[in-house]
This record gives structure tokens, sequence and C-alpha cells, in this order.
């Protein structure tokens, strides 16, 4: 039985012990701040008036105290596990190794969960020591748990909520989809505790939200936006927020959030424990986790470049635009059974057209993207998660954190903008081990992500097509597919191609090519 065992219900169950280990008292928590680290020397007089806390659970079993480095190296490489950081704990080969309570056990076991993932297997171990954990893995890899259970640990070895106080664990997540799930796992695995979550996001009627912050939640899970106006309208705070995760990191910078993250972080207390989250690794992302983050370990699952599932087997067609409707047609033709296909497109007034066309031809699809109505985009994926409308059109809104399950096939009917959100997309599919396959329609316009994408195919072990290859190289040059490219996308085609301009800008070769540009973009 773990140190912080049991929600059985009985009177030596952890959170009701705690007046047997002086709970509040110096005694309770053992450390001083100066051992907390460097983060919380520098801004002692910040701590005033603080409670010190517990942030470190982990009691290492002797099965993983007794894997030699010989063993931790072979465990790490099979499962693709690299790491970072001063002390890294071993990673846990069984559920049993990490001490989880036999609440959080029994859960585990009604999930039917066999073993942990790669990020469990090493996460859960560093986060339950207390430090500060950079996370980066794939979609679908098993992250929300990593850090959910940890954060139910956490919670069941803090005083209780008081009145008027906020919550002790916040979760920030980018989209109102995410959030959602994140709770949804919260209340699961929570519940055996009576740990209190809500969801805060925008969209929706605040009244609910309020009532849920003001009767008083443990673990809070929100869009910065919404939970910003909370906490400007005086509905919550955060002072007793110990434990900080910021989910999809690199999604909610690509979203513009970096402000809100800061006003919000700023609120809180800075020996708190953090834990980033991210699929990618980019500089945005590395910049922000050195300035919220001390002395962090860091996890990092598969290849640290963008690398795809390699259970998604991918296939790239180049194509014309003005094709791709009718060889969408032609693949869920071929592909329908009725499994759960997600089509991506890129605006919103594409996405209610595709929707409208296809219902029109006889197709089950409904659509959701970030203009419809919250109840909307509920009904909507209650729908597709049943399998009543098995086919979903979407904006990136779903591109991540959008957990269904069984999405046997993903649609780019428009590529993305970039090749993160191209490897986000495609992992909606082949999750949790299954196996899945993504289709992409590559036009002209999209030529300058031709090489990187080949890129990704050939790290996945994927067939390379020729016409595909041939783009990469730069043939045919865009100019000679202007035919085959509408409107403004022939000039996205010019001017992200290879394709130099002359010296001057009023030759004969310059004032030609623009022509030609304005009358096809007109």
């Amino acid at each position: 039985m773990s140190r912080y065992d049991s929600r059985s219900g009985d009177p030596d169950s952890y959170r009701d012990r705690r007046s047997d280990v002086g709970f509040g008292s110096s005694q309770r928590y053992g450390r001083s701040l100066e051992a907390s680290g460097k983060r919380e020397r520098d801004t002692g007089s910040e701590l005033d008036g603080m409670a010190p806390f517990e942030k470190n659970f982990y009691v290492e079993s002797t099965s993983v105290a007794s894997m030699t480095e010989e063993d931790v190296e072979a465990y790490r490489q099979r499962r693709e596990i690299t790491v970072e950081g001063r002390d890294v704990p071993k990673p846990v080969r069984d559920f049993r190794d990490v001490g989880f309570p036999e609440y959080v056990m029994q859960e585990i076991a009604k999930a039917g969960f066999v073993e942990p993932t790669p990020i469990q297997a090493q996460g859960w171990p560093m986060a339950l020591k207390g430090r500060d954990l950079i996370g980066i893995a794939e979609t679908g890899s098993g992250k929300t748990l990593a850090y959910l259970l940890p954060s139910i640990i956490h919670v069941n070895a803090q005083p209780f909520l008081a009145p008027g106080d906020g919550p002790i664990v916040l979760v920030l997540a980018p989209t109102r989809e995410l959030a959602v799930q994140i709770q949804q796992e919260s209340t699961k695995f929570g519940a055996s505790s009576k740990i209190k979550s809500t969801c805060i996001y925008g969209g929706v009627p605040k009244g609910p939200q309020i009532r849920d912050l003001q009767k008083g939640v443990e673990i809070v899970i929100a869009t910065p936006g919404r939970l910003i106006d909370m906490l400007e309208s005086h509905h919550t705070n955060l002072r007793r927020v110990t434990y900080l995760v910021l989910d999809e990191a690199d999604r909610m910078l690509d979203m513009g959030f970096e402000p809100q993250i800061r006003k919000i972080i700023s609120q809180i207390r800075p020996d708190r424990q953090t834990l980033y989250w991210s699929a990618t690794w980019p500089k945005e992302v590395e910049q922000l986790a050195r300035q919220f983050l001390y002395n962090p370990y860091k996890v990092v699952i598969g290849s640290r470049d963008l690398t795809a599932n390699r259970a998604i087997r991918q296939h790239v067609e180049v194509v014309s635009e003005n094709q791709k409707y009718n060889k969408l047609v032609k693949l869920l033709e071929d592909i329908m059974d009725g499994s759960r296909i997600l089509i991506f497109v890129d605006t919103k007034k594409g996405c209610d057209q595709i929707t409208r066309q296809l219902r029109t031809d006889g197709w089950p699809a409904l659509s959701i993207h970030g203009d419809k109505s919250q109840a909307e985009r509920d009904w909507v994926l209650s729908e597709f998660k049943a399998g009543k409308s098995p086919i979903m059109i979407a904006t990136d809104v779903a591109a991540r954190g959008l957990d269904v399950k069984d999405v046997k096939y993903v649609v780019n009917y428009d590529f993305p903008g970039s090749l993160e959100d191209y490897v986000h997309r495609i992992g909606r599919t082949g999750r949790a081990g299954a196996k899945g396959t993504a289709y992409t329609f590559f036009t002209a316009a999209n030529g300058r992500f031709a090489r990187d994408l080949i890129k990704i195919l050939e790290e996945a072990g994927q067939k390379i097509s020729s016409e595909l290859a041939k783009m990469a190289r730069g043939a045919p040059p865009a100019v000679m597919a202007a035919s085959e490219i509408a409107g403004g996308a022939l000039v996205a085609a010019v001017l992200t191609t290879d394709l130099k301009m002359p010296e001057a800008p009023d030759s004969p070769r310059t004032e030609f090519l623009m022509f030609t540009i304005c009358q096809n973009a007109c």
C-alpha cells in the first residue's frame, strides 16, 4: 500500500488522515522553501503569507529500484523514450510500479489499460517527484492521464478548499473540445476521491460555470480567454494553484494565446509545480518554457524531429483544385464502410459548402467549426462519436485534442498551413495503438511543403508518389500550372516556389508574369 493510499472511505484514507500528519504545520510540509529551488529563492517576497505545500509523492518500487542502468537504457530505447534533466527517475513498466492508490488502480483496471504508454511510463515518476516537467509526445500517446493521475494525488495531499478558495490544479487548453475531453477524464478518475472539477470555456452561458467555481472545485480545466474573464469578474482566483498544466502548448502559441498565458501565470504562486505538454518543440515553445519552468525534467517520445505516427498509412495525391470534390466522392465510395471519417478543410465557408454538397449528394455528413455555437458543436461531436453521422467535416478546431475512438480515416481535403498541423490532423486516427489511414489532396499551391512532407513520409516508411517527388524537385514550375490553380492560390504558388524574379522590376518578363497573376486572381 502506497504512502498516499487510499480512497477506501475509511478514516485512514489519506485526506482524512491529514490531521495525523500535521496538515498546515511545518512538520506536515517538511522541506523549507529554500530547498525548493532558485525560482522560489528569487521570489521570496512573493511567497510571504503563502503556506508551503507538499509536491513530492514518489516512492520507487522494489521492481523499479532493481532495474540496472542497462535495463533502463534498453527499456527507453525499445519505447523510444529520451530524457533530459538532473536525477531523472527510472521509468515504470507496470501500473503497480507507480504506487498509485488503490482507488486510482481500480479506475485504471476499469478502463482496460494493459500497460503504461511510453509518456506515462517515464512521465508519472517525474510528475510525482514534484519537479517541473516538459513532455513532448505525439497526439494520442496518453498525455492526458500522464498529468491527470499525478494531479489527483497532488490534490489529495493538500488541505480541503475553504470558502472563497480557487482551484488547486489548473489545466490550460487551447480549444473547447480539448478542455471538455480533459474534464471527462478528470471526472472519471477523480470521482472516487470526491474531487470536483469544472470546465471553463467560451461560447456558452457563464452561469453554470460561475456556480461551479463559487461552490469550490479542486481542478479547473480552462481555455485562456474565458478564464481571464472569470478572474477579472472575481468569480475565482488562482491563489491556491500549486499544480499547473499547459496542454498543447504549441497550439496555444499558434492561436495567439501567449499574452493570456502570461497574464494567468502571473497570478499563480511561483513555487508551483508546472507541467508543460506539447506535440512539437518549436523555438517559441522552448522560449516560453524557459521563462516559466525551473530545472525541469524533459521527456521526448519518438524522434525530436517532426514525425508522424507509424501506425497511420499516409496517401498523398497530387491534384488540381477543381478535381478535389470529385476525388473526395470517389474516395468515399471506396472507403465508406460505416467507419468514422474525418475530413479537414481550411475555412469555415469551405467547411459549410462541402458539407452541404455532400449531403445533397446523399452522404451522411455534418460539420464543425469555430463559428458554430457550442451546443451545435457538442451535438455534432456526439453524433459523430456515436456513429450516427459517420462523416465529419472540420476546420483545425478539431485538429488537436479531439479524441474520438475508432476514427478509421482522415482526409485532408485542403492541405494545412504547416507541417505541424498536418501531423496533428492525421493524428486523429491511429490512436492508442490502433491502425489508421490518412488521405491528402496536394495541389500546386501547396508546393512549398513538398520536400518537408516527403521527409515525414519517408521517416514513417510511406510510399512517395512520382508526382509529389517531381513537385519537390521544382518541376513543373508553378507558372506552368496556372491553368490548374484558381484565383489567389496562383499568387501563393508563385510567391512560395523557388522561381526567381528578374532583377529589374520593370523587365518585360516581370511585367508579363505579374499580368498573368493579376488576370487569374481577379
